[in-house]
């Protein structure tokens, strides 16, 4: 039998420079009750200058792999893109933003771990909100790197795993092999073959790859 698809909630996050955009989707299970969630996510979308969005097809499929445990994850708009107040930041605000949701999720699900994610963009962004929110588990798909400065980022202190397409077209993978050989702790760094930026026609094995990655000390939800 098919997984049921997730309960979708729409909202306005308040944010820094306003509201944010944002849609929480909790996994429909037997337990129900969002006081028995043990872990959240939020999943950070690619750059909003380049049609980056919470509904980009890298920022689903992560959720629904999160989801895939039980856990409600969090994807919103960073400032400026789609019913977001405030202007693109370069990074800076974004950051916040994402702080922002991150808080959002703490406050609802008191207790519960982390589960952090981005893609491109995105992941240089969650990257740097990770420093203050301390994740339980970190994900980056194609983290853009060379799209964004990212002089100033860290290593997560949890497990965590990169994404990368060899033939990545937007952020080369030879760029971000040699930027991850330099982080401690190191990531896990799983290469696609042949696949490009936006995982076109590839989209199932990345899904595949983070749920292995998840599923080392997670259990899926039934």
């Amino acid at each position: 039998m098919a997984p049921k698809p997730p309960r979708a909630e729409r909202l306005a996050l308040e944010a820094p420079a306003g509201s944010l955009e944002a849609i929480i989707e909790t996994p429909v299970s037997d337990a129900g009750a969002d006081d028995a969630v043990a872990a959240y996510g939020v999943v950070c979308h690619p750059h909003p200058l380049h049609g980056g969005t919470m509904d980009n097809k890298v920022v689903w499929t992560l959720a629904r792999a999160f989801q895939q445990f039980g856990v409600p994850v969090v994807r919103f708009n960073f400032r400026g893109v789609g019913a977001s107040s405030g202007a693109y930041d370069a990074g800076r605000g974004e950051t916040a933003d994402a702080l922002a949701a991150i808080a959002h999720g703490r406050a609802r699900w008191p207790g519960a771990a982390l589960w952090l994610a981005g893609f491109s963009f995105g992941a240089v962004v969650a990257l740097r909100a990770a420093r203050t929110a301390q994740p339980a588990r970190f994900v980056a798909v194609a983290p853009g790197i060379t799209r964004v400065e990212a002089g100033d980022v860290t290593a997560p202190a949890c497990p965590w795993l990169i994404v990368q397409g060899e033939a990545d077209e937007v952020v080369p993978a030879p760029a971000v092999i040699e930027w991850a050989k330099g982080l401690a702790p190191a990531p896990e760094l799983t290469l696609l073959p042949a696949a490009g930026h936006f995982f076109h026609g590839r989209i199932n094995e990345l899904r595949d790859v983070v749920v292995s990655f998840l599923a080392r000390d997670a259990t899926p939800a039934p």
